[in-house]
């Protein structure tokens, strides 16, 4: 699955399952665009891929907002790049009963989870369309968005969001030979997961048939794959990448 002469835009590049696509793809071949509200680390994992041989770039991004989006897709578009494949990986989330949540907590969660994928995407594919060469999305959304997750109601629901946006536009852009397909991780060992109590962590691993957390280069490779020619007629599809955790029919 090689990607020589595409452009892909990564966004929560700079950690976890983002920084571990990044390196993905840049090893296939493709000029990989970092986009992250981290700039220290966004840059440093732009850095240490263009050190290995390979070609990255990073400009400062907040998947929260317009402005920042428009900003981000201006910037990459003045550097001459054309965006082939979008991945949309920035989330976020933390575990906490319905009833305590917050209104501020319910925005965030949505603007990152949801809105965000939306509006990044948005912002790249009127000039996929304008080429006429095709293109790839690849949303990284959550099992939680499949079958619900207790404590993370608000997450599932955007994430379930994220995913039927995802089905609806395949339909939209088959016309232009773009294919538009989302990713379902199960519990994976991040920086996000390491947050959680130890014994939500101890659960994980015990619900999952394979009694193991995923690593976040398992996810990548399912962008990969994706990304690339190898899944040129799948559109609109979800596959799950959670050790059996999750088995949807």
């Amino acid at each position: 699955m090689r990607l020589e002469g595409k452009t892909a835009v990564v966004t929560g590049g700079a950690s976890g399952i983002g920084r571990a696509t990044a390196e993905t793809l840049a090893a296939a071949g493709a000029h990989v665009v970092i986009g992250d509200l981290d700039q220290e680390k966004g840059a440093a994992v732009a850095a240490a891929i263009r050190e290995s041989g390979r070609k990255a770039d990073y400009f400062p991004l907040d998947a929260t907002s317009l402005d920042s989006i428009g900003v981000f897709a201006k910037t990459v578009e003045e550097h001459g790049l054309e965006v082939d494949i979008v991945v949309n990986v920035a989330g976020w989330g933390k575990i906490q009963p319905f009833m305590e949540n917050s209104p501020d907590f319910w925005r965030k969660v949505i603007d990152l989870n949801l809105l965000g994928p939306v509006a990044v995407t948005h912002a790249f594919l009127g000039g996929m369309i304008a080429r006429g060469r095709g293109g790839k999305v690849i949303t990284v959304a959550s099992d939680a968005g499949r079958v619900g997750s207790t404590g993370e109601t608000v997450y599932s629901g955007a994430k379930g969001g994220a995913i039927a946006f995802g089905k609806a536009l395949a339909r939209e852009m088959a016309r232009y030979k773009i294919n538009v397909n989302s990713i379902c991780p199960g519990p994976t060992d991040t920086p996000l997961l390491a947050a959680v109590p130890e014994k939500h962590q101890e659960a994980f691993v015990k619900a999952t048939p394979m009694r193991r957390l995923g690593k976040p280069s398992e996810i990548a490779d399912a962008v990969l794959f994706f990304a690339s020619s190898d899944s040129d007629f799948i559109t609109g599809q979800v596959l799950s990448v959670s050790g059996g955790m999750t088995m949807v029919g």
